[in-house]
């Protein structure tokens, strides 16, 4: 059932746009009643942004052995999941709905910013590991420095995000992370 009403949504969102998009036309598609829609979701962008942007569990990070190449790696990923057409047409809806709805961005927050920033928790202690960090840093900040940037590049000013703007976002944040460390444990910024 899952299935269905994921793959319904995206096929619609295809098909006739977001703002077009209704609970309705997703639950007649996929051949469920809406209450099973609204048992899953809490909204209709809640459930595309599960559809388009976030229906994938993390793949596992790979060490690449550094924290820029580790921080470069996640946000290719996030790159091609957030640069989606789908993605583009939802974002704004869905930071709007968040800003409205407690409960949403509360799911919001214990779900899919948490499975991020464990992302970035592994990042950050790999590279403490290695010695490239003094101490672990914050993992929102992390992921705010990283993804935020791509966020505000993507859906905000409307950048034209290729791989170079992305290798650089990468290089910055590790910088900022490097920094950042250095600055709450007391070593030297590390280049």
């Amino acid at each position: 059932m899952d299935h269905n009403i994921l793959r319904s949504t995206r096929e619609l969102i295809d098909e006739v746009g977001y703002p077009a998009l209704t609970v309705d036309r997703v639950a007649a598609r996929a051949g469920v009643g809406k209450a099973a829609i609204y048992r899953r979701y809490a909204s209709k962008a809640e459930m595309a942004f599960v559809a388009t942007v976030h229906e994938q569990q993390l793949a596992p990070m790979t060490d690449t052995g550094s924290l820029p190449g580790d921080l470069l790696a996640l946000v290719r990923a996030f790159h091609v999941r957030m640069a989606a057409p789908a993605a583009r047409q939802l974002a704004p809806a869905l930071i709007g709905e968040l800003a409205v709805n407690p409960e949403l961005k509360t799911r919001f927050q214990d779900t899919f910013l948490a499975t991020e920033q464990a992302a970035f928790a592994e990042i950050i202690e790999r590279a403490v590991v290695r010695g490239e960090l003094d101490g672990p840093v914050d993992p929102a900040m992390a992921h705010l420095l990283l993804l935020g940037s791509l966020a505000s590049a993507l859906y905000i000013l409307d950048l034209p995000v290729d791989d170079a703007m992305v290798t650089d976002l990468a290089a910055a944040a590790a910088a900022g992370i490097t920094a950042l460390a250095a600055r709450h444990y007391g070593g030297p910024v590390k280049a």
